[in-house]
């Protein structure tokens, strides 16, 4: 594929982070003390989040994997670090397994107070931690025709993401609830084709004209076209446990961006499935993670996940040297040796029947590679 130029594929990064108390490990308010501290060192990189416990980070635009994977970890170890120092600790999981929405303390900012009385309850209780992961490319126009394709591929990777299996002290028997939780949101979940760039932006422009939204980042899709940059975004993720599973994950997305981007230059098309088909796979993965099957729909008939992982490893192999990512991509196997997040959460719980037993497992793999 050389040639292709594959370089315009830059790649940031996004994570959302539990703050808890290192004695009792509930979600604990940080009355913004971590990222006020953290924006000395990183600047804007360490963001508060609607939630006085959580703490968002995002990388700069990387030029390849290895440069999201060391500034992850550098935010990474950086939080961690920042927050020990104030008598906090840090964790990522899709949810917190037991402390309570109904507790938790919100941002008296304006955006985030607006946001409260326009979505009541459902932005209360929206207590989840997520991963984004932002591909950037040549157009917009390029933007929406991948994005349309990539659709397919989301409950593959979000699979590979589930940590959320607890809720409010209870095993919810999904390994991701964190969908579950942010269904609530109006524009949420798989989104629609678009048949043109022009089709897409008059949609958000139609939703600003009615008074839905005042902007288009007021999507909040699995997947969406930046409203104004050359870029699409994953949204669809848990927050994994580890550094090396969110940079094997934001590998996958970038190597899927690619992929679809030299089959439109070959002038190949993929086909492109309903939401409500793509949606079917969704609940699966959100229930069953990589343990159950996908519906495999050129065959139309189930095939475990692991399988149709294996063959999306097939789709993007022959991009991923030019990218750079295979070292990373191929860290997938050791996702499915060790289990995802939510598989390891359950393990633990298994074994003591704690949830704060199950917290400290989260803490102890924060910074692991």
């Amino acid at each position: 594929m050389a040639g292709q130029n594959l370089q315009q594929f830059t790649i940031g990064v996004e994570e959302e982070y539990m703050v808890l108390d290192p004695s009792t490990k509930e979600l604990k308010s940080h009355q913004q003390a971590i990222v006020n501290e953290g924006q000395k060192k990183f600047k804007d990189k360490i963001k508060a989040e609607m939630h006085q416990a959580v703490v968002e980070v995002g990388t700069d635009i990387c030029k390849n994997v290895d440069e999201a994977f060391n500034e992850i970890q550098t935010l990474r170890t950086g939080v961690s670090e920042i927050a020990k120092g104030l008598g906090f600790s840090i964790g990522a999981s899709g949810t917190h397994p037991f402390s309570l929405w109904e507790q938790q303390l919100i941002s008296t900012s304006t955006r985030y107070q607006e946001l409260l009385n326009e979505l009541q309850q459902a932005a209360r209780s929206n207590l989840i931690f997520g991963l984004h992961v932002h591909v950037g490319m040549e157009d917009r126009k390029m933007a929406i025709h991948i994005a349309n394709t990539a659709r397919y591929f989301l409950p593959h990777i979000y699979a590979l993401s589930t940590n959320s299996p607890f809720w409010e002290t209870r095993n919810t028997g999904y390994k991701s609830y964190r969908s579950k939780v942010f269904d609530k949101f109006p524009r949420t979940g798989i989104p629609d084709y678009f048949e043109s760039i022009e089709a897409y932006d008059n949609f958000i422009q139609l939703l600003i004209k009615t008074n839905c939204i005042d902007n288009g980042k007021k999507i909040w899709w699995d997947l969406r076209v930046h409203p104004v940059f050359n870029t699409i975004e994953f949204r669809i993720c848990d927050v994994p446990m580890t550094i090396q599973e969110t940079i094997t994950i934001t590998a996958l997305f970038q190597a899927i961006c690619a992929k679809i981007y030299t089959l439109r230059r070959q002038n190949i098309n993929f086909i492109n499935y309903q939401r409500a088909l793509i949606n079917e796979n969704k609940w699966r993965a959100s229930r069953y993670g990589i343990e159950g099957k996908l519906i495999d729909f050129g065959k139309e008939k189930e095939v475990p996940v692991k399988d149709l992982v294996n063959e999306l490893l097939e789709f993007v192999d022959g991009v991923v040297d030019e990218l750079g990512s295979r070292s990373h991509i191929e860290k997938v196997h050791q996702i499915f040796e060790q289990g995802t997040g939510a598989d390891r959460q359950l393990k633990v719980f298994k074994e003591t029947g704690s949830l704060v037993e199950v917290v400290k497992n989260i803490e102890s793999e924060f910074l692991k590679v």
